[in-house]
């Protein structure tokens, strides 16, 4: 859920960023840039979270064999 919502923010702050850009709105167009950091930033927790749920399920594979 967090890769996803990571990159539902990602996305989110870069139009924000273009729609600053075109309306020449520096507010605007650095929350874009703090919405895309923070979305890369939960993208990548959510990939971690993942990776430790599969080798564990792994671990637990392999002990029930």
């Amino acid at each position: 859920m967090d890769e996803v919502q990571g990159k539902a923010d990602q996305a989110k702050g870069r139009v924000k960023q273009a729609v600053g850009d075109l309306n020449d709105d520096e507010r605007l167009r650095n929350e874009g840039e703090a919405d895309e950091a923070a979305g890369k930033v939960q993208e990548t927790v959510g990939k971690g979270r993942r990776k430790v749920g599969e080798a564990i399920k792994d671990v637990g594979d392999a002990i029930k064999r």
